[in-house]
C-alpha cells in the first residue's frame, strides 16, 4: 500500500481486521499526509478547518474528541490522525521516509515495487492511497504578470498579505478561506470567479449543515435542491448585490462551498468579487468584464492534478484527468490494482473510507479464494457502471468527472454487499484491535 494519510490509515486498520498481510510505504516521517503542515508540498494553511463536521467525518468506532469544535482545525485533525494510528498500532506496519519510486505489473498480475532505498519488493496486489492534492495546477492567461504569482499550495499565513493588493483566483473551499484571510489582512483584496456559486452556511438552525442534512427527511434530489434553494435564498438573499455572479447551475451540481464568511467580507467591502481574468499587463490584471485592478500578489487556488507518479499512467483508465475506477476503488482492467481516496463527494470522508476499505479487503480475500464468487465479482467489476450521481447533473468540469453523491454511493455499496453476501460494518467491529494501555506498556 502506498500512503500513510487518511485513506491509507483506514485501509491499514481494515487489513488488520481481516488478517490480510500488508506493508505501507509513507514518504514522509509521520502519519497524516497533507494534514501534517511540515510535509513538503502540504496544501494546508494555518486557518484551514475541516469542511465536514466532526460527528459526520470520523473513522468507524473512533469518534473525534468531545472537546473538538464542530469543525476542527487542521492541527486537531492531524492530532486525530496520530491518535488513530497509535490506538491501533498502525505505525508498526508503516515504513516511514520511504517512497515507492516505481510499481510494475508483472505478467502473472503481481507487482514489483522499487523503493527509494533501492530495494525491490514483490506483492500480490497494489493499493494506491497516495492522495490527490500534491500536484498543483497553475492557470495560463495571456500576457505577463510582473508582480508575485504563485499557487495556493505555498500559502500558509495571512501575514503574507500585509501591505499588498491581493487577488485570489478560484472559489473552491480553500480559495474562499484564503480570500477571507486576505480580506482581513491585505491592503486590498479581490477574488476572481469564473462562475457564480451557491454558498452553504456551516450551520443551519444551529447545527452543522451536514448533521442537518443527515438527520432530515430523505427527499427526492429534485425536491432537496428546491428546498435548499429556498433556504439559501432566505438566508443569503440575492448574492448579485455583492458583485457575485448568478449561479449557472442548480445547488449541489458543484462541490458545496461551505463558507458564509466570504459573504460577510463582501458585504462589508473588505474584499471585492471579480470576473475571470482576461489577461495580465505588468501589475495590472484585466478581467473579462472590462474592469482592471493593480495587484501585487496573485494567489491561484486552482486545484490539483491527480497523479499516481509511481505507476505507468496507461495502467489506469482516465476520465478528464481522474482515474475511472469501479466504485472509485477497483481497476476494471487489472484485478490486482486498487485505489482508495481517489474520489470526491459531498459528505464526510473518513467513515466512507472505512466502508470502502472493507470492500477492498473482502474483494482481495474473495479473489484469493477463487471459485464462482470470485468470477462473479470480477465480471461485476469489469462490466457494471452504476449511476452514482444521485440524480444530480454535475457541471462538466474535470473536478466533477468522477464525483459521486454520497447517499447514492452508499446505496450502491449496500446493493453490492447484498449481492455478494458481505456484512455491513457493525458498531464495535474494530474494538478488538484497540491497543489498551497495558498492551502499550508491555
Amino acid at each position: 500500500m502506498v500512503g500513510g494519510g487518511p485513506a491509507g490509515l483506514s485501509l491499514a486498520r481494515t487489513f488488520l481486521r481481516h488478517k490480510i498481510p500488508f506493508d505501507v510505504y509513507e514518504r514522509h516521517s509521520d502519519v497524516g499526509g497533507l494534514w501534517d503542515q511540515s510535509n513538503p508540498g502540504s496544501p494546508v494553511y494555518d486557518s484551514a478547518h475541516f469542511i465536514s463536521s466532526k460527528t459526520q467525518s470520523h473513522y468507524h468506532d473512533f469518534p473525534m474528541p468531545e472537546d473538538y469544535p464542530d469543525y476542527p482545525s487542521n492541527r486537531q485533525i492531524h492530532l486525530y490522525m496520530q491518535s488513530f494510528a497509535d490506538a491501533y498500532g498502525l505505525r508498526d506496519h508503516i515504513r516511514f521516509n520511504v517512497s515507492v519510486e516505481k510499481a510494475e505489473l508483472q505478467p502473472d498480475q503481481t507487482w514489483r515495487v522499487t523503493l527509494s532505498t533501492g530495494e525491490t519488493k514483490d506483492y500480490a496486489a497494489l493499493v494506491c492511497a497516495n492522495g490527490t492534492n500534491w500536484h498543483p495546477v497553475m492557470p495560463d492567461y495571456p500576457g505577463t504578470f510582473m508582480g508575485e504569482m504563485r499557487h495556493a499550495v505555498s500559502y500558509r499565513s495571512p501575514d503574507e498579505f500585509k501591505r499588498k493588493r491581493v487577488l485570489i483566483i478560484g472559489a473552491g473551499n480553500s480559495g474562499c478561506d484564503i480570500a477571507c484571510d486576505a480580506a482581513r489582512s491585505a491592503e486590498a483584496a479581490f477574488i476572481s470567479m469564473r462562475r457564480g456559486y451557491h454558498f452553504l452556511p456551516k450551520h443551519i438552525f444551529g447545527v452543522p449543515a451536514d448533521v442537518f442534512a443527515h438527520g432530515g427527511p430523505k427527499l427526492p434530489m429534485w425536491l432537496t435542491q428546491r428546498v435548499f434553494g429556498v433556504v439559501l435564498r432566505i438566508l443569503n438573499g440575492d448574492l448579485t448585490r455583492l458583485g457575485l455572479q448568478k449561479p449557472d447551475h442548480r445547488i449541489f451540481e458543484t462541490h458545496p462551498i461551505l463558507n458564509t464568511q466570504l459573504l460577510h467580507h463582501l458585504s462589508h467591502g473588505d474584499i471585492k468579487a471579480k470576473r475571470d481574468v482576461a489577461r495580465f499587463e505588468g501589475k495590472t490584471v484585466h478581467f473579462v468584464d472590462g474592469t482592471s485592478e493593480e495587484i501585487d500578489l496573485v494567489l491561484c487556488a486552482t486545484g490539483y492534478e491527480w497523479k499516481v507518479p509511481y505507476l505507468d499512467p496507461a495502467l489506469l483508465a482516465w476520465k478528464k484527468g481522474r482515474p475511472d475506477l469501479y466504485m472509485n476503488l477497483f481497476s476494471r482492467e487489472h484485478p490486482t490494482l486498487y485505489a482508495l481516496g481517489f474520489m470526491e463527494t459531498n459528505g464526510g470522508a473518513y467513515k466512507l473510507f472505512d466502508e470502502m476499505a472493507d470492500l477492498i479487503a473482502r474483494t482481495i480475500l474473495a479473489r484469493a479464494k477463487g471459485g464462482a464468487d470470485a468470477q462473479a465479482l470480477n465480471t461485476l467489476i469489469a462490466t457494471d457502471r452504476p449511476d452514482l450521481s444521485g440524480g444530480i447533473k454535475f457541471v462538466g468540469s474535470a473536478r466533477h468527472a468522477t464525483y459521486v453523491e454520497i447517499d447514492a454511493y452508499r446505496k450502491q455499496m449496500t446493493r453490492l454487499r447484498k449481492r455478494l453476501r458481505w456484512a455491513d460494518l457493525a458498531d464495535g467491529c474494530f474494538d478488538a484491535l484497540r491497543i489498551t494501555r497495558d498492551r502499550k506498556a508491555a
